[in-house]
């Protein structure tokens, strides 16, 4: 005689199964890390943004730099005229990746106190960026 067991269903999680890839949004601004802060300041300016993604001179991503982080290099101007994006204190990696669970890049991103997160490849090319609000409102199970 054999025994079944039988499991009832468990209730889906939101939010479960889904990956960065599921959340990321593309980011079609970025900025050369050899790029001075002015140069930063004014893309920023001109197109109202509030973060900037930084490649190296390879391509690859080099971190994040936002209007607050460039703020003591503007109270300079002489300052902010030399000094490169990769001399300035950003965001950098280790970053997300597609394939990565959202859950755990949430516990990331809250330990970290990241708003936006940079999502790399494997070869550490910038596809997109995690953003804080989206990824709660996804495992919520609220539409975006």
């Amino acid at each position: 005689m054999s025994t079944v067991t039988i499991h009832s269903p468990q209730p889906v999680r939101p939010g479960h199964g889904l990956t960065v890839a599921d959340a990321m949004d593309p980011c079609d601004y970025q900025i050369g890390d050899d790029s001075t802060v002015d140069q930063a300041d004014d893309v920023l300016r001109g197109a109202h943004l509030d973060y900037l993604l930084v490649r190296d001179h390879d391509g690859r991503c080099e971190g994040l730099v936002t209007r607050t982080g460039l703020h003591p290099f503007l109270n300079r101007s002489w300052y902010a005229g030399r000094t490169a994006i990769s001399a300035t204190t950003h965001q950098r990696g280790p970053f997300a990746w597609p394939t990565m669970g959202l859950a755990l890049a949430a516990i990331a991103m809250r330990i970290k106190r990241l708003a936006v997160w940079p999502v790399v490849d494997e070869d550490g090319y910038i596809l997109g960026v995690l953003m804080a609000d989206r990824v709660t409102s996804l495992l919520a199970g609220k539409a975006v």
